[in-house]
């Protein structure tokens, strides 16, 4: 047969399985899932949706024997093209197949624990969670962009919150493609379910177990129990977290795409009555102690701790705006379709040749509105270069207020103020929004500017050094440099707008060797996706899981060839 019919062969398979809607195939209609949000694209047999668990288990089987490449992904928010396909050099179609429509989610144990299928999302698993007066494992940043709960878990995702660690679990039911080239279904999930590969789907999609069927005695962990330990230990020369560490790499934790995982059972967390500080200075040595008095001294460690340098700042409030205002007016449930919209409308605008045209509207529209800033927020931008925006909890609010009073009173190069609750929103929806403000700057302005360089970092936790300089003649080659990220874990966002006709992979390179030379680890939390290079750990976790390599190929810049070759 040949290799054209075969793959018609495939399609047709896969058609039906979903039905003929569910499988795309045409350039246009397959863009917004091979293109990643940031970084990289390829091309795909098919784009496939299946509707339940046992849908997706038969497309999985249908590509494993049509001997294909399986890429699965769920909401595509990731910044390192983990879940995209990556070029146009794979040894065997790809098929990808998007969670999307799988957003079943179950609340167990009273809420305590929660089970939650491909496709559900951290906004929606927050908003099912209120009711319990409980929150998911991150609550800011990615979960207003339609992030998926699997796929932090896969990508070892960080986040924002300061006790919670890397999303993690070990009670996960995943299915992977064994030596011999079989699929097999593991069932490490903790409840009973049945025998049969459909029975257990089914089942659980259906919800059809008892209480007395959920396992809880089980020494498996459904979070990271021991990272609030780990970040207070400042004195430490290690990183607190980063994606390659071996004691933190499980089964589907960290697997980055390199099994099916049809879901996970992960712990929630009571949701705590805050407080949000913001404190400014010139000085980076303020902030040092700062840290080290929340992490060492404090009786509880910060709910959050969040850092923006001023040129991130600006940046953020001028290409973040329309994002801020979006989320404002119509929350962040919204946000995933109006990205999937302003996709297509730029697919078409770049076959006319009109790119970034979109983002050029959006720019002057919101130029036109008022400022959407708290003044005390921009009053601190003009006055100092650094930015902390701390979330306290209630009862540590008046240690922490006596401590600034104190260190503020002693030190002139700072200053803090406690906010009221539209302030301490506002403040951590601008953290947010900074993280997307560097695509828009470099979408409007493709005149001047060659690409991002966007690199994810955890320096030592004893760093007191954590503001960098970089070399002349790799500073003149950049436009503006963005730092911000989660101060208190010493984990950075470090995007650098490169000039027009500069190199930008030649200039992450080099800026690799800068970062090993300071002990940092990367990247902390994104993944390693197609733009890092997986380290030893990392890349044994993920040829255990996939020894034929058959899934998410060439992750972590491995090899692409089927059984590793």
């Amino acid at each position: 047969m040949s290799a054209s019919l075969a793959c018609q062969n495939t399609i047709q398979k896969l058609i039906d399985i979903v039905g003929k809607a569910h499988v795309l195939t045409d350039d246009q209609e397959t863009r917004l899932y091979r293109q990643g949000r940031r970084y990289g694209s390829g091309q795909v047999l098919a784009v496939v949706s299946p509707g339940s668990l046992w849908e997706q288990w038969q497309v999985l089987q249908a590509a494993v024997d049509a001997d294909c490449i399986v890429i699965m992904q769920a909401a595509n928010t990731g910044l390192t093209g983990g879940s995209t396909p990556f070029g146009d050099d794979y040894d065997r179609p790809v098929v990808l197949i998007s969670t999307r429509r799988l957003v079943g989610i179950q609340v167990i144990n009273d809420g305590k624990q929660v089970i939650c299928l491909p496709g559900a999302t951290l906004d929606r698993l927050e908003k099912e969670l209120a009711g319990f007066n409980r929150e998911p494992h991150s609550v800011i940043g990615s979960s207003c962009i339609g992030a998926s709960v699997l796929g932090g878990v896969c990508n070892n995702s960080g986040g924002a919150l300061v006790r919670r660690g890397p999303a993690y679990t070990e009670l996960a039911l995943y299915a992977r493609v064994n030596e011999q080239g079989q699929l097999e279904l593991v069932n490490h999930l903790g409840v009973n379910l049945g025998e049969t590969t459909e029975q257990i789907l089914k089942n659980l999609e259906q919800q059809h177990y008892q209480t007395q069927d959920i396992q809880n005695e089980s020494h498996c962990c459904a979070s990271d129990h021991r990272y609030v330990k780990d970040v207070t230990q400042v004195d430490e020369n290690t990183p607190a977290r980063f994606n390659a560490d071996p004691s933190r790499l499980y089964e589907a934790s960290g697997s980055a795409g390199k099994v099916c995982v049809f879901a996970v059972r992960l712990d929630t967390f009571e949701k705590i009555p805050s407080q949000v500080f913001y404190v400014g200075s010139n000085s980076h040595d303020d902030l040092t102690e700062i840290r080290r008095f929340l992490l060492k001294d404090l009786p509880r460690i910060p709910i959050a701790g969040e850092y923006i340098h001023r040129v991130a700042y600006d940046i953020g409030a001028e290409y973040g705006k329309d994002t801020f205002m979006f989320i404002e007016k119509f929350g962040t449930a919204k946000v995933p379709a109006a990205f999937a919209m302003k996709d297509k409308v730029d697919g078409y605008l770049e076959k006319w040749k009109l790119r970034g045209l979109s983002d050029k509207v959006l720019q002057l529209v919101t130029k036109f509105l008022p400022s959407h800033l708290p003044k005390r927020m921009n009053d601190f931008r003009d006055l100092y270069e650094h930015h902390l925006v701390l979330r306290i909890e209630d009862q540590d609010v008046p240690a922490v207020e006596a401590f600034f009073k104190q260190y503020f009173s002693t030190h002139q190069t700072g200053d803090y103020f406690l906010c009221d609750a539209d302030e301490g929103r506002k403040a951590f929806l601008h953290r947010f929004a900074v993280a997307g403000a560097a695509i828009r700057y470099r979408d409007t302005h493709l005149s001047e500017v060659e690409d991002i360089v966007a690199l994810d970092i955890a320096l030592r936790r004893n760093d007191r050094e954590w503001v960098e300089t970089l070399p002349k003649e790799m500073d003149d080659q950049i436009i503006h440099k963005l730092y911000y990220g989660h101060f208190l874990c010493h984990v950075f966002h470090q995007d650098y707008i490169v000039k027009k006709g500069v190199d930008p992979l030649a200039m992450e390179h080099a800026m690799w060797h800068l970062l090993d030379d300071r002990g940092a680890e990367y990247p902390a939390e994104h993944n390693v996706g197609h733009l890092y290079v997986a380290k030893p750990a990392l890349k044994n976790h993920y040829q255990k899981l996939d020894p034929t390599n058959s899934f998410n190929v060439g992750i972590g810049q491995t090899s692409k060839l089927k059984h590793w070759h």
